[in-house]
């Protein structure tokens, strides 16, 4: 099951098209129709994401421009601690004869976050609609 609602639309829209046209090259082509209109819908969002990024990262107030590298150093920090600082830390506090235990960062919340702001979800869409993605 879809886990957005526009795909999970799609999906509909996807079987009433089956039922509707038993021709399979008419049922085949009302899809692929459906697919252009999502792809399009899709393309015109990110575009209009993308500008505005680039509104936000030129705006002179750090409170808007601001808040991407804010975000984007504490999921940076969290990871360097989990798998730098802590081993070093828990390394040079026993063999100073004083062992504690040091708790690791949750960073599950913090990885989708970081992901999101790394791009990953954009280039990937971006790489499936010039058709260079890999299956």
């Amino acid at each position: 099951m879809a886990l957005d609602p526009i795909t999970a639309v799609i999906g509909v829209v996807g079987q009433v098209i089956d039922r509707v046209w038993p021709d399979p090259t008419q049922a085949a082509a009302a899809k692929l129709q459906l697919m252009t209109l999502q792809m399009n819908g899709e393309l015109a969002q990110l575009t209009g994401q993308m500008d505005i990024n680039k509104n936000e990262a030129a705006n002179a107030s750090v409170f808007v421009s601001g808040w991407r590298p804010f975000i984007g150093w504490v999921c940076g920090a969290a990871c360097a601690w989990n798998w730098i600082g802590l081993p070093v830390a828990g390394f040079v506090l026993a063999m100073a004869g004083h062992p504690i235990s040091l708790h690791q960062a949750d960073i599950s919340e913090m990885m989708p976050v970081l992901m999101g702001m790394l791009g990953l979800g954009g280039l990937r869409t971006f790489e499936k609609l010039n058709g260079v993605a890999a299956k």
